[in-house]
């Protein structure tokens, strides 16, 4: 399966024309990680040229990480979007080679085009100010000055001037554009059952009650007969809703013996597979979170800041880890579509398939909480959507 990955682009001008520059950026879908970005003040130019050349910009970025890549273009750009997606004419002789470069990246059929609010675009907006902010000194923007990931949530916005200038050029633009496809909306064909995963965290281990950290690069303990009581308690309850037709379940021992307890209650084997284990926290496995703040503030702190960064010692980083969860989610969607799969796993994997679920930041890993044996559920849709129906369910421990 081809990689995907996605180019946000932007561009402004301050008069329109006038000083103008670009700002890019190619995410990871999975985790958000920013993997390239790029910019460039580019003298006297219009919005709408400057909107191109990022465009280009980015899709040169991304084709430079990975040419065999499907690439998802997202631009607050309408004008941009619906002349690359061949819904409105190239009229203007200053964007129509423009255009022609960027279809030039990438072969036909490998790059999307998506609008989105300007709200959402604001890291490549900020790389465009940036940009804009070093030609007024006479400098170009360097990668090393950058605060546009950090400062992406705090953009500045564009003039009223800037905006109104914007508009007049795409809606003079569009004036003879054939009209856009209509939305599918509550229209749209019956996509059948989705794939369903229920989501098992394990029963506690003698580690749980201390709030251990407790990954898969530390000593694999076993279930507690506090842990195995929790593991036939979600058994009874499984057995009780009578859907779940596979079990799955993470390498490490405390997993497989909560999946055991579950699948010989239903009457199924129990699959192995690697990418649901936990985290490796590396130097910090069977330390509480105040000893690890003790020993190792300044590795804690950086870690709590970015899902960049892994723990001391060689651990796994969250974006790590998520790429790992994504690669079986996807193949446990292909082997198992259409049906309800229980997957025995880790706070972290859980909390990552719901996170990607929702398109939610890194950050809302730490905003959730996720008991010892406790049940959650995603369901995927033919379509490449996700709806999460379950979070933390505990009612079956009461």
């Amino acid at each position: 399966m081809a990689r995907t990955l996605i180019v946000e682009a932007d561009g402004g001008s301050r008069g329109n024309p006038g000083p103008a520059g670009y700002g890019a950026v190619v995410l990871d879908p999975e985790t958000g990680e920013a993997l390239a970005e790029a910019a460039e003040f580019i003298g006297t130019a219009t919005n709408n040229v400057a909107e191109y050349k990022g465009l280009v910009a980015g899709l040169r970025a991304a084709h430079a990480l990975d040419p065999q890549a499907c690439v998802q273009v997202r631009m607050d750009s309408k004008l941009v979007v619906e002349q690359m997606s061949g819904r409105w004419q190239i009229k203007h002789p200053d964007m129509k080679p423009l255009a022609a470069e960027a279809r030039s990246v990438f072969p036909a059929g490998q790059v999307t085009y998506e609008w989105i609010p300007r709200a959402q675009n604001k890291h490549a907006d900020r790389l465009a100010n940036e940009a804009m902010d070093a030609g007024k000194i006479g400098k170009q923007w360097e990668p090393g000055n950058s605060k546009a990931a950090l400062a992406a949530t705090a953009a500045p916005a564009r003039s009223a001037a800037a905006r109104a200038a914007d508009e007049a050029a795409e809606s003079a633009e569009a004036a003879d554009a054939a009209p856009s496809a209509p939305a599918a909306g509550w229209g749209a064909p019956d996509l059948g059952p989705p794939a369903t995963f229920v989501l098992l965290r394990h029963g506690e281990t003698a580690l749980t009650p201390e709030k251990r950290f407790s990954g898969s690069g530390g000593t694999d303990p076993e279930l507690s007969a506090a842990g195995r009581r929790q593991a036939e308690a979600a058994a009874t309850a499984l057995a009780a809703r009578g859907s779940v037709q596979a079990v799955v379940s993470s390498p490490l021992r405390r997993c497989r013996e909560t999946a055991q307890a579950v699948a010989a209650r239903l009457g199924l084997e129990v699959r192995i597979e690697e990418g649901l284990r936990e985290t490796d926290f590396g130097a910090w496995e069977g330390l509480t979170f105040a000893e690890v703040r003790e020993r190792f503030p300044e590795d804690l702190d950086a870690w709590l800041g970015s899902a960049r960064v892994a723990p001391t010692g060689g651990g796994e980083s969250f974006a790590t880890v998520a790429r790992r969860v994504a690669v079986a989610r996807d193949k446990l969607l292909a082997r198992y579509a259409g049906k309800t799969v229980l997957l025995v796993t880790h706070v972290t994997p859980v909390k990552t398939l719901v996170r990607l679920a929702l398109g939610a930041p890194p950050e809302s890993l730490f905003r959730m909480e996720l008991s010892a044996a406790s049940l959650s559920a995603v369901a995927y849709f033919s379509d490449g959507n996700a709806s999460v129906r379950l979070l933390n369910d505990t009612s079956h421990l009461r």
